[in-house]
């Protein structure tokens, strides 16, 4: 029973490379091959190849400086942040919360073997992606200091050790998590901002990264003293990574004892955190009377509440909410220094900087694309929406009418500071500003429209109608194509005509445009969103 559950467990987390939840049925040999191929790619080719460099910075000189435990210790402390990293999730949504605990637990299957099987399962995971670290760093150790069977038996137990610890602080966060999610009221919002909280520490380590290890290079015999003195048990470990067989059955004996622990605590937690439906509020009866709300506003209101209870909904096309103030911010900041040096190298064509500076505030108003797969989200839903006494023309009209709300105004924020520092004329500074808004409403007209031209209703994962439909292809692509118009019309033939000729003729194209698109929605459009089903 606990291999099967473990192979269950193993095929929900690899289910997209088996199963096409677009077509709702399993892919072909040909295309499992393929997915299995790019996944090998990434981790083995990307990932190992970072950590392969990264090895081959550090170790050559840490050991030549007499300090090999101390690249041990750091490659040691990567593996354990990935490991955590990338299983916490998988802890969190399959040890403690998953949908079928239920289900399995209402089966004659022990408890003892369901938590195996997860637990089973957030090891492997762990284990995955601290290889791409640890592979890459015994090979280049035993390549730069020799290869013996006392570095062999050392390198094996550090990674026993190391996956051990993946092991118990995913376990660790998963069950805060699992506490925490289920006391929480809107989860969805807690999830996003939980997600950018995280990419946004990423991407600031990673473009710290290559300074960090240069100052470690740099002071590593000061630290190394440092560690020794005020952390003695960090550089033990180390030693035991580098080949101290001593401290290697130490480690690997009290990892063991914890694991055998953190067993028996999820053993007698399961069952009260799997059974648990959350927090149960108390609320007394109390009369309410609600205003009838007119059509238009009961739709806007219906396509801002999908927006918000949906963390897929909200993370994929709602980004640039977040993007454009923080982008002001920095533009009012560094923006004064961006459009002198912009100028300078293009002395030749005068505005290119606030065409330039207007191309990247429109791309980044193009990541509010909530209309794309606002009529795909609908799915087998959709014939509710049609029996509601509005037409399809308003429907729509909500619809696009979200994505101008929730995009114009960040877009004004970040156009406004980016006016006030540009050394222009009055109607350049206008234009720069008005120019994102109208282009703004157009792309929510237009992706409506993309919207009602190529739906998909069947699909089992919101994942499919926001990112893998076809309406998400042919957006990404057309403002691509608009931003390389826009800024590579201008360098060719559009400094001919002067930075304010330019964005007048771009905004009197999106507002016409936008009064087409519209017109075909309310006629042609809603034909096609009335025979949908």
């Amino acid at each position: 029973m606990l291999k099967t559950l473990v192979k269950k467990q193993i095929f929900e987390v690899f289910k997209s490379y088996f199963y096409d939840a677009k077509r709702n049925r399993m892919r072909s040999k040909p295309a499992i091959a393929a997915w299995i191929v790019f996944f090998v790619v990434i981790m083995v080719g990307i990932l190992g190849g970072i950590f392969l460099g990264l090895s081959f910075t550090m170790c050559g000189s840490l050991v030549t400086a007499g300090i090999d435990w101390m690249y041990y210790l750091i490659m040691g402390c990567v593996a354990v942040f990935l490991g955590s990293f990338g299983s916490v999730y998988n802890s969190y949504a399959s040890l403690y919360l998953a949908k079928d605990n239920e289900l399995l637990l209402a089966m004659p299957i022990p408890v003892r073997d369901v938590i195996g099987a997860r637990l089973i399962n957030v090891y492997l995971l762990g284990v995955m992606y601290m290889l791409t670290v640890l592979i890459p760093a015994d090979i280049v150790y035993f390549v730069l200091t020799g290869i013996n069977v006392t570095k062999v038996i050392g390198a094996v137990l550090f990674f026993l050790c190391i996956s051990a610890i993946v092991m118990l602080i995913s376990c660790g966060l998963g069950f805060v998590i699992a506490k925490i999610s289920l006391r929480l009221k809107n989860k969805s919002l807690i999830s996003v901002f939980v997600t950018l909280a995280g990419v946004v520490a990423y991407f600031t380590f990673y473009f710290r990264a290559g300074d960090i290890v240069k100052a470690l290079l740099l002071n590593a015999p000061e630290y190394a003293a440092f560690i020794k003195r005020y952390a003695y048990v960090l550089y033990l470990f180390g030693c035991f990574g580098a080949g101290s067989l001593l401290w290697a059955g130490v480690f690997t004996t009290s990892f063991a004892g914890l694991c055998m622990v953190i067993f028996h605590l999820i053993l007698k937690s399961f069952i009260s955190i799997a059974t648990t439906s959350g927090k149960m509020e108390r609320v007394a009866y109390k009369v309410i009377r609600y205003r009838q709300k007119a059509i238009p506003q009961a739709l806007l209101w219906k396509e801002f509440q999908k927006f918000i209870t949906s963390p897929t909904y909200m993370l994929n096309c709602g980004l640039g909410i977040i993007l454009m103030p923080a982008a002001a911010v920095f533009m009012m900041i560094k923006g004064r220094g961006i459009i002198d040096t912009l100028n300078e190298v293009f002395v030749s064509r005068p505005g290119s900087a606030d065409v330039l500076i207007c191309t990247g505030i429109i791309f980044m108003a193009a990541m509010v694309d909530t209309a794309m797969p606002s009529v795909s989200l609908e799915g087998k839903s959709l014939w509710i929406l049609k029996t509601m006494p509005a037409s399809a023309g308003k429907i729509l009209s909500a619809k696009a009418l979200l994505q101008i709300i929730l995009s114009v105004p960040p877009a004004l924020i970040l156009s406004l500071c980016t006016g006030i520092i540009a050394d222009e004329s009055a109607l350049c500074r206008f234009l720069i500003i008005i120019l994102p808004l109208s282009y703004a409403a157009f792309a929510a007209v237009l992706e409506t429209a993309f919207a009602v031209k190529m739906p998909i209703l069947e699909w089992t994962n919101e994942n499919v109608p926001v990112k893998q439909c076809g309406a998400a292809f042919i957006t990404v692509i057309s403002f691509w194509a608009v931003s390389i118009l826009f800024a590579g019309g201008y360098m060719l033939v559009g400094y001919h005509l002067g930075a304010e000729v330019y964005l007048l003729a771009w905004e009197l194209l999106f507002v016409l445009s936008s009064i087409a698109i519209t017109k075909w929605l309310d006629t042609e459009g809603a034909r096609i969103f009335a025979e949908l089903n």
